[in-house]
C-alpha cells in the first residue's frame, strides 16, 4: 500500500474514521518524575483487551531517527524502544494482552521487495558517504570545525533483518524488558506477554492476523474483544477490516491532519497562522541548554475499523441490487480491490494511481457492473476469476483517459517545476528572513480586518499574531547579537583556566553548529541529486502512455517482446502470474501463507486491460517451507551488508569467484518509469536463484559455531506474565511434570490451554504451552544494557506458546457481538 497515499486518501474521504488519541504524562513533584499509573482508567475513554505491535515500526524509527540525533550503540537503540514502547502501552492500556511481533523470514513473493529496498539502502548510503566526505573536505578548507564522525555501530540499517547479530540481541533486551516491567509496573501485572522475534518465520502484522484469525470463533472467546494494532504500514487497515473483528483500532503517529496546511507565517504544521505565536522551528538533532538533545514527541491517533466499517456501508450501496446484499462480502470486495492500487507483494499496475482517484473508480465500477458480473468478487480467501475478469475489464475501458489525463497533469507539473527552478536559480523567489516593520505593522492592518470578517472553521483568526511574532523575532535578533558576547566574556576574576574550558566550550558550539549545517546542506544535495528535473540526461519516455501504440511499446521496452507473437506470449506469461499473485495474496490476508515458495517472476505489471481469460487459469500452489534466516540474508542483502553475516556466508557474496556472485551487482539500473526522484524507481536486479543459492548453502553450513547456529534456527512465540497471574500455575505444573526430562523433550511437549474459565487461567486465549530450555522463572534476570540494572528478584514466568490449531477463517463478525452506536 502506498503510504502515506491510501492513509491520506483513507482520512481525507472518511474524516470520522480517525480520533486523536488523548496522552496523560507522567507528573514531575520537586524534580522527581512520578509514571503514569496504567492500571487506572484509559483516559482515551476505552478499555481495551488486546495491544498488538508491529515492532518494525517501532525498530526502524529509534534505529535511524528523523526528529534527532542518531544512535550510535545497540544499547541506545534498546533504551529509546522501552520508552517507545511505554509511550504506547500509557496511551493503550491492555488489560489482558499485549503481543510484540518482529519480523521473521518472509516469503519469497515479499524478499524481492525487501531486495530491492535494501539494495537501493545500501547504494544510497554510499552516495551520501562519498557526498559527506567532499562536504567536510570544503568545510575544513574553510577552516570549520567538526566534531570526529566516531564509530558507531547503527550505521547500517540494514542489519534490522531476521539472523543478524543485531536482531538476536534485540530479542534477549526486548525479554529483558519484559520482565522489568512485569515485575514493576502495576498496569502489567494481570497482563499476558506475547513476543515473536525474528526467529519465529512470517512478517510481523501477519503473524499478529494469523493470531486473531485463530482465536476468534473458538470456546472462551470474547466477541466483543476490543483489539488495538500499532504500526505504520497502511495495509493494517486491509488486514484489519479481513479480520472481520468490530472493536478494532490502529494506532500510529500523525502523519498529516486532514485540510490542515502549514502556517504561512513560521512555516510550520500544527497550527493556522492565526494562532501563529512566532516561535522559532526546532530543527532535528538541535540541543537545550543542558545539553540534552531535543525530541519533538509526534502525535498519535487511532483509527477506528467500526467506522469505517459504516463508511463504507453507506459507500458501497449497490442499486437495484439482484439479492439481499451481504455487507461482510462487501467488505472483502473493498479489500481485494485495494490490492490493484498497492500491494508489498505485485509490482504497482501502471492503470491505477490512488492520488489521481483509482479506489474512487474502482468502487464507481464495481456498483455500476455488480449486476452484470453476477455477484461478490470473493469468498474468503478465494477468488472468482470469472467475475474479477469482467470487473477489471471494465476498469481497462477507462485506460486511454486515464493515460491522456495523466500525460496533460505531468506536461503540466513538469513545466511548473522547471520555471520554479528558473527562478530560484535567478533568485527571483527569495524572501528576507525576516520582515521589516513596516511590513509587520501592514500584516497587523490585515490581521485584525481578517478578525471582524466572517471566516469559516476551521480559522480562527485574530489581529494580534504578527506583534508577537515580530516581539519574538526582536527578541531572538537580541539574543542572537549578544550571544557570542555572552560567550566570549571573561570576569575580571576568572582563573586562566576558566578562560580556556570557555573557548574549549565556544568550539564546541561552532563545530555541533557545523556538524547541523552540514547535514542539513547534505540533504538538500542529495534531494536535488535524486531529482531527475536537475539531470542534464533525463531519461526519455519512450512508452508515451496514451498515445496510440502505447501498450506494444510498453511490453517491447519493459518485457524486451521484439515480435508481436512474442508479445502475445510475453502477455500471457505476465497475466498467468499476476493472478496467480492476486489469489496469493488474498489467501495471505484470510488464511496466512499457502506457499513460501511463490514469487512473482517480473519488475512490472501488466494493465487492467490485459487481464483477460482468467476464468480459463487453473492456479494451484504447493506450500513449501520458510528460508532460514541466513539463506534470506544472502537473499536480501547487497554486498556491502555481508559483514552482517557468518564468514563462509559473506564469501559467497563478495568473492569474485563465487558461484553466485552474480547476484549481488554493485551498479544496477533504476528505471524511473515516469517518476521524478530516483528512490521511486524500479530498481532492476536480477532475481534470485533459489536452487542455486541454497545448493551453496549446504556446503557451508556445517561451518557454523553454535551461536550462529541458534541465529540461523526456526524458533517459537514466546509467552511472559507475572506469577500472580493464573496462567503461571499452568506453567507451574507443566514444568514439574516434566522435571527430569532433557530439554530437547521438555519444549516438544504441549499443554492445551483451557480457556474457558477466562477469569481462572487464560483470559479467554485459546493455543498450547510447552516449556523453553532454561528455568521458567529464573531468581535473577541479568540486563543486557550496561546502563540499566539486572532484575534481581524475578516474579515473572516464561513459556513457549503455540497458535491453536488451523482451521478456516470466518469471515463474519462473531456471535455475540455488540456493535457500537453508529458515528456516522
Amino acid at each position: 500500500m502506498g503510504v502515506p497515499a491510501f492513509y491520506r486518501w483513507l482520512a481525507e474521504k472518511y474524516p470520522m474514521v480517525i480520533v486523536d488519541a488523548i496522552e496523560e504524562e507522567p507528573v514531575v513533584i520537586d524534580g522527581v518524575q512520578i509514571p503514569v499509573d496504567t492500571s487506572k482508567k484509559n483516559p482515551n475513554n476505552i478499555e481495551y483487551d488486546n495491544l498488538y505491535l508491529d515492532m518494525n515500526g517501532i525498530i526502524h524509527p529509534c534505529f535511524h531517527p528523523e526528529d534527532r540525533p542518531s544512535p550510535t550503540s545497540f544499547d541506545e537503540v534498546f533504551e529509546c524502544m522501552f520508552d517507545y514502547i511505554d509511550r504506547l502501552f500509557i496511551m493503550v492500556r491492555p488489560r489482558e494482552l499485549l503481543y510484540m511481533a518482529i519480523d521473521g523470514v518472509a516469503p519469497r513473493a515479499k524478499m524481492n521487495q525487501q531486495r530491492s529496498r535494501r539494495f537501493r539502502a545500501a547504494k544510497d548510503a554510499a552516495d551520501a558517504a562519498a557526498e559527506e566526505a567532499r562536504l567536510r573536505e570544503e568545510f575544513e578548507k574553510e577552516g570549520r570545525k567538526l566534531p570526529s564522525k566516531g564509530e558507531s555501530q547503527t550505521f547500517d540499517s540494514n542489519v534490522i533483518t531476521p539472523g543478524t547479530e543485531f536482531m538476536a540481541v534485540l530479542s534477549i533486551a526486548l525479554q529483558y524488558y519484559v520482565h522489568l516491567r512485569l515485575n514493576n509496573d502495576p498496569g502489567w501485572q494481570n497482563i499476558k506477554v506475547i513476543l515473536s522475534d525474528a526467529n519465529v518465520p512470517g512478517e510481523g502484522e501477519h503473524k499478529i492476523m494469523s493470531y486473531i484469525r485463530l482465536q476468534r470463533n473458538l470456546k472462551g472467546y470474547d466477541p466483543n474483544t476490543r483489539h488495538c494494532l500499532y504500526g505504520l504500514d497502511a495495509d493494517l487497515i486491509m488486514l484489519a477490516l479481513a479480520t472481520h473483528e468490530i472493536h478494532f483500532s490502529i494506532l500510529r503517529e500523525i502523519v498529516f491532519t486532514p485540510g490542515q496546511d502549514k502556517c504561512f507565517l513560521c512555516g510550520q504544521m500544527g497550527h493556522m497562522a492565526a494562532n501563529c505565536e512566532g516561535k522559532a522551528k526546532r530543527k532535528a538533532g538541535e540541543f537545550d541548554e543542558k545539553g540534552e538533545a531535543i525530541v519533538t514527541k509526534k502525535p498519535f491517533q487511532f483509527l477506528n475499523i467500526w467506522t469505517l466499517r459504516e463508511y463504507l456501508e453507506y459507500e458501497m450501496r449497490i442499486s437495484n441490487p439482484p439479492s439481499e446484499i451481504d455487507f461482510e462480502c462487501i467488505v472483502d470486495d473493498f479489500i481485494f480491490m485495494c490490492f490493484f492500487v498497492g500491494n508489498d507483494f505485485l509490482p504497482h499496475m501502471p492503470t491505477l494511481e490512488i492520488r489521481e482517484g483509482a479506489i474512487n473508480l474502482l468502487i464507481a465500477v464495481y456498483k455500476k457492473e455488480f449486476r452484470e458480473f453476477g455477484g461478490y468478487l470473493t469468498n474468503g480467501s478465494t477468488i472468482n476469476l470469472s467475475r474479477v475478469e469482467h470487473f477489471i475489464q471494465a476498469v481497462g475501458s477507462y485506460e486511454d483517459k486515464i493515460f491522456q489525463k495523466r500525460a496533460r497533469l505531468h506536461q503540466r507539473q513538469t513545466e511548473r517545476i522547471k520555471r520554479e527552478k528558473a527562478q530560484a536559480r535567478r533568485g527571483d523567489d527569495a524572501e528576507p528572513q525576516f520582515q521589516p516593520e513596516s511590513l509587520v505593522a501592514v500584516s497587523r492592518f490585515h490581521g485584525s480586518r481578517l478578525a471582524s470578517a466572517p471566516t469559516p472553521p476551521p480559522f480562527q483568526p485574530s489581529g494580534h499574531y504578527n506583534s508577537q511574532a515580530s516581539a519574538s523575532v526582536r527578541k531572538d535578533n537580541k539574543e542572537a547579537f549578544e550571544r557570542p558576547l555572552k560567550v566570549s566574556r571573561v570576569s575580571s576574576g576568572a582563573t586562566v583556566a576558566a578562560a580556556i574550558v570557555e573557548a574549549e566550550n565556544n568550539l564546541e558550539i561552532d563545530a555541533q553548529d557545523n556538524k547541523d549545517e552540514l547535514k542539513t546542506k547534505l540533504k538538500e544535495i542529495l534531494r536535488e541529486k535524486s531529482d531527475v528535473f536537475n539531470s542534464k540526461n533525463a531519461e526519455e519516455d519512450k512508452i508515451k502512455l496514451g498515445e496510440p501504440g502505447w501498450k506494444e511499446r510498453y511490453y517491447e521496452e519493459k518485457f524486451s517482446a521484439k515480435t508481436p507473437e512474442e508479445l502475445e506470449a510475453i502477455r500471457k506469461d505476465v497475466v498467468l502470474k499476476y493472478t496467480e499473485g492476486l489469489c496469493w495474496v488474498m489467501h495471505y490476508y484470510y488464511e496466512g501463507v499457502c506457499s513460501w515458495n511463490w514469487f512473482y517472476p517480473y519488475h512490472y505489471a501488466p494493465f487492467a486491460s490485459d487481464l483477460k481469460g482468467l476464468g480459463e487459469l487453473d492456479i494451484s500452489f504447493k506450500l513449501g517451507t520458510p528460508f532460514k534466516p541466513f539463506d534470506q540474508l544472502l537473499g536480501v542483502f547487497p554486498a556491502a551488508s555481508s559483514h552482517a553475516l557468518p564468514e563462509p556466508y559473506r564469501r559467497l557474496m563478495t568473492d569474485p569467484n563465487s558461484p553466485i556472485i552474480d547476484f549481488y551487482p554493485i551498479d544496477f539500473e533504476v528505471d524511473m518509469n515516469g517518476k521524478r526522484f530516483a528512490w521511486q524507481g524500479i530498481a532492476k536486479l536480477p532475481f534470485i536463484d533459489e536452487v542455486r543459492l541454497l545448493a551453496e548453502v549446504q556446503k557451508i553450513e556445517n561451518l557454523l559455531t553454535p551461536d550462529e547456529k541458534r541465529r540461523n534456527a526456526i524458533m517459537f512465540d514466546l509467552i511472559f506474565v507475572n506469577s500472580c497471574h493464573p496462567l503461571s500455575a499452568c506453567i507451574s505444573t507443566l514444568d514439574n511434570k516434566c522435571k527430569n526430562m532433557p530439554n530437547s523433550e521438555r519444549a516438544v511437549v504441549k499443554e492445551k490451554i483451557n480457556p474457558k474459565e477466562r477469569d481462572t487461567c487464560s483470559g479467554g486465549m485459546n493455543g498450547y504451552i510447552s516449556l523453553c530450555g532454561g528455568e521458567p522463572c529464573p531468581p535473577i534476570f541479568r540486563s543486557p544494557i550496561a546502563s540499566m540494572e539486572d532484575i534481581m528478584d524475578n516474579h515473572v514466568i516464561c513459556a513457549i506458546y503455540r497458535l491453536p490449531d488451523a482451521h478456516k477463517h470466518i469471515t463474519r463478525p462473531p456471535q455475540g457481538v455488540k456493535f457500537p452506536k453508529k458515528d456516522c
